[in-house]
Order: structure tokens, then sequence, then C-alpha cells
């Protein structure tokens, strides 16, 4: 690292030397620590290059609104990050950053006080997941079409509306796992749970086995690629296709949004979340908790019809 050359004023008093430091010579000396503490990130953490430029990048957008970090305060910090409009994970990263390279300023004793101690991540909202209606639904099973690939896709998607699978589990999945009315599914974790089948997607399933052929092939949904069946992009490319036929945007249609679909309209038709939880196979219920925000509306609907001062209203 080359010399830092200081811009001072020098009084002779009581044989102490009084520097002034000069705002300039405040910034490299903030930039220096920002450097010092880079270095030893490689030297001592092994971070890689990438990381060390991230940080780098992070520490000295934060200087440049800031100013000093050397002698900013917590409540600099914390305002400096609920102002960010970024990515929650571009925020964590920031955040990540600021608590390293203030514990090794601390360390380091290099500042008294650790102002990111306790540094708290801006609060983020709950994303909403995304789904269809029910007639967006109704569109893409009806727009599968006759032909023996069309038939597999309408199979597919029976199957992922009516049972709430994950795209692996759809396509990995095995002839063994049909249980006539019901599929045994081996979810994360090496989990089995054991979920429905409406007559339906029953119907649509008989009517793909009996073109299905492959007898040689362990999966329902067998193909010529390496895995031995259809890959979660090859389904992916056919959904979005199915999706243009079916005049609804390619963007808001995936294999997460029939499974996002399938839990909402459960839940909005009066399903139990416990229940809805089991055929998803999520660990925690809260989840799936995230699917009850189509229960305001419901909630309402079900005030205005069932309760006894509404219905004296009507009268």
């Amino acid at each position: 690292m080359g010399i830092d050359y200081i811009n001072f004023n020098i009084a002779d008093f009581n044989d102490n030397l009084i520097f002034t430091c000069t705002p300039c010579h405040r910034s490299r000396l903030a930039m220096n620590h920002i450097e010092i503490f880079l270095e030893m990130l490689a030297a001592e953490k092994g971070r890689s290059a990438k990381t060390l430029e991230a940080y780098g990048r992070d520490l000295r957008m934060a200087m440049e609104s800031i100013g000093n970090l050397s002698s900013a305060s917590k409540a600099q910090l914390q305002n400096y990050l609920a102002g960010l409009h970024e990515t929650p994970a571009s925020i964590a990263r920031k955040t990540s950053a600021l608590r390293g390279f203030y514990k090794f300023l601390s360390a380091e004793k290099m500042i008294s006080e650790n102002p990111a101690d306790g540094l708290e991540l801006p609060k983020k909202q709950k994303k909403i997941p995304k789904f269809l209606t029910e007639h967006e639904i109704e569109l893409l099973i009806s727009n599968a079409g006759d032909t023996r690939n069309s038939v597999r896709l309408r199979a597919m998607l029976e199957l992922l509306y009516a049972s709430g699978l994950r795209v692996s589990e759809l396509c990995e999945l095995p002839i063994t796992a049909i249980l006539g009315d019901r599929l045994l599914i081996h979810g994360k974790g090496a989990k089995e749970r054991i979920v429905p089948m409406h007559s339906g997607a029953q119907e649509a399933l008989a009517k793909w086995l009996d073109l299905r052929g492959d007898e040689n092939s362990k999966y329902v949904f067998p193909s010529v690629s390496k895995t031995g069946h259809l890959t979660r992009d090859g389904f992916f490319k056919i959904l979005k296709k199915c999706a243009v036929l079916s005049g609804i945007s390619p963007s808001s249609v995936s294999p997460h949004v029939l499974r996002h679909s399938f839990a909402s309209h459960l839940l909005a038709n009066g399903a139990n979340l416990r229940a809805i939880q089991m055929m998803l196979g999520h660990e925690d219920i809260a989840t799936t908790q995230i699917y009850t925000h189509v229960m305001p509306e419901k909630l309402k609907e079900a005030v205005f019809t069932h309760h006894p001062m509404a219905k004296k209203d009507k009268k």
C-alpha cells in the first residue's frame, strides 16, 4: 500500500503535536480502512475476488451516502439501509458487509463502539404467491389438445392442479406411485405423503397411460433424456406454449404457479389449512399460511352471508 500523505497544521504546545486533518484526508482514511478490511478478508478469510469486489463496492456506496464510516452512528446505518430500494438479497449483503467491516474496526481498536451491533435488516413485505384464476386453469387444460404429446400435457396439468405436486415430483413420478385414486409421493427429505386425485385427473392420467408405451420405463412420463423422464425444463417450455395458446401471458405461468393455484383455490373454497399443508408436503404450517391471502374476500363473503345482523339487514 502506498504512503498516504497527510495535509496538517502543526502547533507546538507543551511538546505535543496537534494534527488538524482536512476533509480530504478524512475521506482517504476511511478508504484506507476499507482497503485494509478487504486485505484481511483475502488473507485471513480466503474470500474470493468476486466477494471482495462486492463488499468493497457496498462499503464505498455506504460511505458516499453516510460520510465517514468510522464515526457513523447506528441510527445512520439503520436509516441508510432503510432507504435502499434494492432486492432483499442485495440489502442483506450490504448489511453483512457493514457488520463485518465494523467488527474488524472494533477488533483492531480503530473504533471504541461498534455501531453495527444489533443492526437490523429492513422489514420486507411478504410476497403474495402468484396464482391463476379457476377460469385460467380451465383454459390451460382445455387447450392441451388431443395429440399424443397433448394427452401427456393434459395429464400433467391435471395432476399438478389436482394434487399440488412440485414439478420435480411430477416429472420423476414412478409408475409405482399410482395407488388407484391416490398418489404416493416421495417428497423433500425422503418424506412420503399420499395425495388424492379427483375423477378428472384420474381420467386424464388413464388416457395418457393407454398411449404411453415404453413398458420398460419406470416413470409415468418417460423421455429419451439422460434422466429417463421428461425434464423440468422440457415441461416448462411446453407449459409456456400452452399458455400462449390459451391467451394467457407466458410470464404468469409456471409449474410453481399451478401449485400455488391448487393451494389458493382449495383454501378459498373452504379447505382446511392443515390438510393443504399435508398435501403440499410442507414441514411447517407457517409455510402454508402464505396462501391465506385469499381469505379476506372469503371472510367478507362469510360475514355477509351468515352473520345474523347481515341477514337481518337483508330482511
